[in-house]
């Protein structure tokens, strides 16, 4: 019995040294790599939305320039759910080695503002870049006979809460940006929350709605075949695949400025010769001709901002966003 005794005993020791051993060796691996030698090993890409939307195609993109420049295979992993907050969760929970990044959309800086969140928007990230931006299309159905945005709130002023305009749900980014023109405008419209962009559109070209605030990819189609008509766009310049179309701010509301955005981030801390990396490299991808193409086939400009000037964005729209939410009562239900 007293031989079995310290044949387990010696077992467990060898079980553990070992243990131990692995242990070692699998943490010198990575102390070993040095931020100048980064990558080494594949980039995971994870995106807060389902597979085939406008944050995944942006991704995919991206994860394909970012593979030849950095050579290293950059791939997408979908964690939908809560608006993007799982996938951001996830992402930024993960260790601060430049492997796991997250494709933050405009959206993430409204959530800031009415999720209670199980990290820090701001102090828990670090900013990486900025990859493209483009504006909302205002549009009407065409049933109103509103052919300008003008048109439009004057008919509002006169007829308080006669209008209404559908959005992909509440505390949706196109929610909060259209009551951010309806503060500006100081107009009383009605606003019918969907489950999602497309039933809101489709509700829009039927007439039971009759304005959207809807982004490029899912609007100019049916701007384009006279479904809905086109009465402004909602950045600083037009649209070029809408040249007649002007700016909101060309509108009569100087400085107004709403951008459908989408950037990368990861967790706090990650060093920076990495972020300098990733920078560097998708600032070389968006300079691309081809890639500047499939972003503007969406809709959308190559955006090529620095980690602080992405950092400052994030900070200003979260202010923004907090301070519209509590002054329109914005909820998410």
């Amino acid at each position: 019995m007293q031989t079995l005794n310290q044949l387990c005993r010696a077992l467990r020791r060898f079980v553990l040294v070992l243990g131990f051993s692995s242990l070692a060796a699998t943490s010198y691996t990575f102390a070993t790599e040095t931020p100048e030698q980064y990558p080494t090993r594949p980039i995971k890409i994870i995106v807060g939305f389902a597979p085939g939307g406008g944050s995944d195609f942006i991704a995919r993109i991206v994860a394909k320039k970012l593979t030849e420049k950095l050579g290293q295979t950059v791939f997408i992993e979908n964690k939908p759910g809560a608006g993007g907050n799982l996938g951001a969760e996830i992402a930024l929970k993960a260790p601060n080695d430049g492997y796991t990044l997250f494709l933050a959309a405009a959206s993430y800086t409204v959530n800031a503002n009415l999720y209670s969140l199980p990290f820090d928007p701001i102090k828990d990230i670090t900013p990486i870049a900025v990859l493209a931006a483009g504006p909302f299309i205002v549009s009407a159905n065409p049933k109103t006979g509103f052919k300008t945005l003008p048109a439009l709130v004057d008919f509002a002023k006169k007829n308080p809460g006669k209008l209404s305009y559908a959005s992909a749900g509440s505390g949706s980014i196109t929610h909060v940006g259209t009551e951010y023109f309806l503060s500006v405008a100081d107009l009383d419209v009605l606003h019918v929350p969907y489950k999602g962009t497309s039933p809101a559109l489709t509700d829009t070209v039927g007439g039971q709605v009759q304005m959207i605030f809807g982004t490029v990819a899912s609007t100019l189609p049916h701007v384009s075949s006279g479904k809905l008509t086109a009465l402004a766009v909602t950045t600083p310049t037009r649209l070029a695949a809408l040249p007649n179309v002007p700016t909101v701010a060309e509108s009569g509301y100087p400085g107004f400025d709403v951008l459908v955005w989408h950037g990368l981030i990861g967790p706090k801390g990650i060093p920076a010769p990495i972020v300098n990396k990733i920078n560097q490299a998708i600032r070389e991808s968006l300079s691309d001709e081809q890639t500047t193409a499939q972003f503007a086939s969406d809709g959308l400009t190559a955006r090529p901002d620095t980690p602080e000037q992405f950092a400052s964005l994030i900070a200003e729209e979260i202010k923004r966003w907090g301070k519209l939410i509590k002054e329109r009562n914005i909820t998410l239900r």
